[in-house]
């Protein structure tokens, strides 16, 4: 089926940049926004000051803060709000959601108290079989996708053909994405890796280097394998784009949040201080750290780095102690 049509609900930087990514593609894109004032703004000036400063948006690209509006006759659905938020938000837009729309997360989290994923979160709540639902996910720093630098993303469903027709939806020049029916593994590679870049932030703040970078995303990949193989996903989607590429970009980046905020905390900052810092925004890492950890105990599977975020986080362990505690760990064989 021919995407024509896109709602995007949600008009952060991810949002409004997945958004331009769509419009450029071709489709008419509707944004939808909490706020009238930056809808009205990006209806009037072609522009979302707020989060993408001085970027055009193309003019296939409307705004509104009527989800009404914005669903009404949408081929496709993407969810663009934070994980932890997702199901408020979509238990209040479910009755105006298109029946045969395919609904697109572009969430990164899991989340708390049920341990659900963000597809799981949408097809509970939405009503839906697993087949309408798509996920997107790789190495998109936003602010560098909305200046059309390339890059390269999955979608994930486990309808092949719907990925198919997102996928047509959404390539264009500097956005090229692939499909892949492990809708599972991209999910957990997305979530996984806000949590190993809280960790490589702190290492950063503690002034270490490359090879301690290098361990970090190497042995987080390592946990993070760990996990999608207890819940299913297949192993080889933690060595692409949404595994490997994802985690790459988002440990190594100033441009992301988690690995910034985790920065703060490694030169000594509190948690409070960082949020502060931040402009009162909580990095997802913090959050989803402890529902990830959650969900591997749950699952019988180690994962020590995203324990030891847990613990600097929530449980009052120092960053420095966090480093002692990992390096003291009993000696296994590295595919342990």
């Amino acid at each position: 089926m021919a995407i024509e049509r896109v709602a995007v609900l949600g008009s952060g930087s991810w949002g409004t940049a997945f958004a331009k990514v769509i419009a450029d593609s071709g489709p008419e894109v509707v944004l939808w926004s909490r706020r009238q004032e930056v809808a009205s703004e990006i209806t009037e000036t072609r522009v979302n000051s707020g989060y993408l400063p001085g970027i055009s948006l193309p003019p296939n690209l409307g705004a509104t803060s009527d989800p009404a509006k914005a669903l009404d006759g949408a081929d496709a659905v993407v969810l663009a709000v934070p994980s932890q938020t997702l199901r408020v938000n979509l238990s209040a837009w479910k009755e105006l959601l298109p029946p045969d729309a395919t609904l697109v997360s572009l969430s990164k989290g899991v989340e708390l108290g049920t341990l659900k994923r963000m597809s799981e979160v949408i097809r509970e709540v939405a009503g839906v079989d697993e087949s309408q639902v798509a996920v997107v996910s790789g190495p998109n720093l936003a602010k560098e996708i909305a200046v059309e630098q390339p890059t390269a993303t999955v979608i994930a469903c486990t309808d092949h053909d719907r990925a198919v027709d997102l996928q047509l939806a959404c390539s264009n020049s500097y956005f090229r994405p692939y499909t892949n029916t492990d809708v599972v593994g991209c999910e957990l590679g997305g979530a996984c890796k806000n949590v190993i870049a809280l960790a490589c932030g702190m290492a950063a703040g503690m002034g270490y280097g490359d090879n301690t970078m290098a361990s970090i995303i190497t042995r987080g990949l390592a946990e993070t394998a760990r996990l999608g193989a207890a819940l299913g996903a297949d192993p080889l989607t933690f060595a692409g784009l949404a595994g490997l590429g994802d985690l790459v970009a988002t440990c190594a980046s100033p441009l992301s949040r988690n690995r910034s905020f985790g920065e703060r905390l490694g030169r000594g900052d509190t948690l409070a201080q960082a949020q502060e810092a931040a402009h009162g925004q909580v990095a997802e890492g913090v959050k989803s750290c402890s529902s990830i950890r959650e969900l591997a105990a749950a699952n019988g599977v180690d994962m020590p780095i995203t324990e030891g975020i847990h613990k600097v986080c929530h449980d009052g362990l120092s960053v420095r102690d966090l480093g002692a505690a990992l390096l003291g760990r009993d000696r296994k064989h590295e595919r342990q």
